[in-house]
């Protein structure tokens, strides 16, 4: 990968998006290089707020003021600029420029570039989806939000569709407010990759104590449309559901478009090694569109955490400015579960479907337990209302310590 250009020649940087990377980036180069010239470009009209906070905004826990993380003019006050509204359209490399078009069209030259665009929920592809009609919605940003808020106040029924964390997400805030919420899903199980039959049982039974009606096995067919607006689905089974509001969690397509023709190496996102740095010298990604190589878990992966992004802001700065600082952080996701939670830490299956695991479930008590492992080490875990010996699990995976196994299953009661 591309080795970081040396501080002395850096004065330019431009920053693709401020998100909680892209802002933590702005902010990490200001204060330790306070004469650099900081560009952050912004798709958004917002500056920072808190992606995390806007499920329990959707659910009504959380005022709407609550969520902004710094104030329009606290980019002013660290001596940067943000173009709003604004994004990215190309990155030539060789001539260390990027081209804007939005509200703002321009072109800025520069030193280094952090790539922190993250990405947009992908679609539903079904009969009646394009164009789009009113009820059908994603769940990504602060506008996403307010839309389905809107749309609630005039909704009776909604299906849910997906087994991911934003599948869920939307299932609880949907129902909290109200609506009557059919769950679809084509896997046997929430997060099937992750958690394995009992744990998905468990969920669902999570989810059906708060009176959401869970459906595996099916996936929409077709949305029903009239007058330019959802009326329910049909699934794939040939049943019809009826709904006012049909809401995705189905992953996100990361936003790389930009670096198309650049020379920067893309996969599944933008490429990295474990500093941040691409192939091409002088350019950085961070956050959920970086495809970074993790140390602990040995392969390339994205990881869509708030806590990833921030680390990865942070460290691309630095890294920027010459550290060449590698990283060495266990990703960790959390989740409200209704009124129990969910935590997700280091490798799963979903990245290494090869891990031995030993599990632990009590129905009764809505708790699971699912350690994973690779040969000797301890490398993950996944917990249901259980948070007992989250930090000491987490440090055994840092550490790499060896986990005899005939001793698996003594972790599982860890506090």
């Amino acid at each position: 990968m591309g080795e970081p250009r040396p501080s002395r020649e850096l004065r330019r940087v431009v920053i693709a998006g401020n998100g909680v990377a892209g802002t933590l980036a702005a902010e990490t180069l200001r204060k330790e290089r306070p004469d650099l010239d900081v560009q952050v470009v912004a798709e958004e009209p917002y500056p920072l707020y808190n992606r995390v906070a806007l499920p329990r905004l959707l659910r009504g826990d959380l005022p709407e003021q609550r969520v902004f993380m710094r104030d329009p003019e606290h980019h002013l006050r660290m001596g940067y600029a943000i173009h709003f509204a604004t994004r990215i359209v190309r990155v030539d490399a060789a001539e260390r420029v990027v081209y804007t078009s939005g509200e703002r069209e321009d072109v800025l030259p520069f030193d280094a570039l952090i790539v922190a665009t993250g990405g947009r929920p992908s679609p539903l592809r079904v009969p009646g989806a394009e164009p789009r009609p009113e009820g059908l919605v994603y769940f990504q940003t602060l506008d996403d939000t307010r839309h389905i808020l809107d749309l609630i106040s005039r909704a009776r029924r909604a299906v849910t569709v997906g087994g991911s964390y934003i599948a869920y997400e939307l299932t609880e805030g949907l129902r909290r407010r109200g609506l009557e919420v059919t769950w679809l899903m084509r896997g046997p199980h929430f997060l099937r990759r992750v958690l394995e039959e009992q744990g998905g049982l468990l969920v669902d039974r999570i989810a059906a104590d708060h009176g959401v009606e869970v459906i595996h096995g099916e996936e929409v067919a077709s949305l029903v449309v009239q007058g330019g607006a959802v009326r329910g689905v049909v699934t794939t089974a040939g049943r019809t559901l009826e709904a006012q509001v049909v809401a995705c969690g189905l992953g996100l397509t990361f936003s790389t478009e930009l670096l198309q023709g650049s020379g920067v190496e893309i996969g599944k996102g933008v490429r990295t090694d474990e500093t941040l740095a691409t192939n091409v010298p002088g350019i950085y990604a961070a956050g959920d569109v970086a495809e970074f190589f993790d140390a602990f878990l040995e392969r390339h992966h994205t990881m869509g955490t708030w806590d990833n992004a921030s680390t990865h802001g942070r460290l691309a700065a630095l890294n920027v400015l010459g550290a060449n600082q590698p990283l060495r952080e266990v990703p960790s996701y959390t989740s409200t579960l209704f009124d129990s939670t969910l935590y997700v830490l280091g490798l799963t299956p979903e990245y290494d479907p090869g891990l031995e695991s030993v599990v632990r479930v009590d129905m009764g008590q809505r708790q699971y337990r699912r350690l994973f492992f690779r040969g000797e080490h301890l490398v993950g875990a996944v917990m249901i209302g259980d948070r007992g010996g989250r930090r000491i699990l987490k440090q055994m995976i840092r550490n790499r310590e060896k986990v005899p196994e005939a001793d698996r299953t003594a972790l599982l009661s860890v506090q």
